[in-house]
């Protein structure tokens, strides 16, 4: 594993409060693809009532490229979406998680496919949350009140299943977040047990670490999970971002309350690029930050 980098600086920010394509409003969830460009997504309800539920597209650099979606239950719509993925393909999908379903797209915006239902059987969801695509295309849902993480083929068909409530190994309280490594490993947020959880793309158990606190390597409420090309993970918990190697071993942490340049108001998604990169949704503030 390479050595990790210890010290991260904001190098980029970007995002006022608004709903214009190029402003956010408490952007949620992220994710980049094999070529930077950074998609974001987030659902809000407004006075009206008015439904804002879309995705933004926009380069490394912060620059707006496209969006889509809307309120509805139709193809490229969606009710509250949250997780997001993009594989390296550049295929896009979205957890649209209030009509209990996946969404796939292209890099445009451009409807693929869809599935899900509502239920708690194979291949159905109750909340479902964050998701994750391995190399090989398989995807990695976690559905928070069923406690589990469900696996499918690139197409939807669904392939596997583990987890159920409780605090034990392979057991989840509200599992979030959810990433994989290049050697097809999967990191789980489980956000009230607060820990993270390690387990091979079969679901079979390999390792934890964490616990209730706000030392190093402890957690509040873990969210966000990204991992980069070296194997290293970093955590959205509290107004901070923890770095850990793939054993879970605390190696680095920034950030606190605020607004300024490396501060943040309750950070959510978190997602690496393919230079290292570190992206932060950073909620309360209406912006994404880029480190470095």
């Amino acid at each position: 594993m390479k050595r990790p980098k210890l010290e991260y600086f904001c190098v980029l920010k970007w995002g006022t409060p608004g709903l214009n394509d190029d402003q956010l409003y408490h952007p949620r969830y992220l994710a980049v693809d094999p070529s930077s460009n950074v998609y974001v997504s987030y659902g809000v309800m407004l006075d009206g009532p008015r439904y804002i539920y879309r995705i933004q597209k926009f380069d490394a650099n912060g620059r707006f490229i496209t969006k889509w979606g809307e309120h509805g239950i139709g193809d490229g719509q969606f009710e509250s979406p949250k997780g997001i993925a993009v594989d390296t393909s550049g295929h896009v999908y979205v957890v649209d998680s209030s009509n209990y379903r996946i969404q796939k797209f292209d890099a445009n915006g451009q409807f693929i496919t869809a599935w899900g239902n509502h239920g708690q059987g194979d291949g159905q969801f109750e909340v479902p949350a964050g998701i994750a695509v391995d190399t090989s295309g398989h995807v990695y849902v976690c559905d928070l009140d069923t406690n589990r993480i469900q696996k499918f083929d690139t197409n939807g068909k669904f392939i596997t299943q583990w987890g159920t409530r409780g605090s034990g190994k392979g057991e989840f309280d509200f599992p979030e977040g959810i990433a994989v490594d290049t050697s097809g490993y999967l990191y789980v947020a489980d956000t009230s047990n607060s820990r993270i959880q390690k387990f091979d793309a079969d679901g079979n158990f390999v390792a934890k670490w964490g616990g209730p606190g706000e030392g190093d390597g402890q957690f509040g409420a873990p969210r966000g999970v990204a991992v980069d090309a070296n194997g290293y993970v970093y955590i959205s918990d509290g107004n901070r971002i923890q770095k850990f190697n793939a054993k879970g071993k605390f190696i680095t942490k920034w950030g606190e309350f605020g607004k300024i340049n490396g501060q943040f108001d309750r950070p959510e998604g978190v997602a690496v690029d393919a230079s290292g990169y570190v992206y932060v949704a950073d909620f309360n503030n209406n912006r994404i930050q880029k480190f470095g």
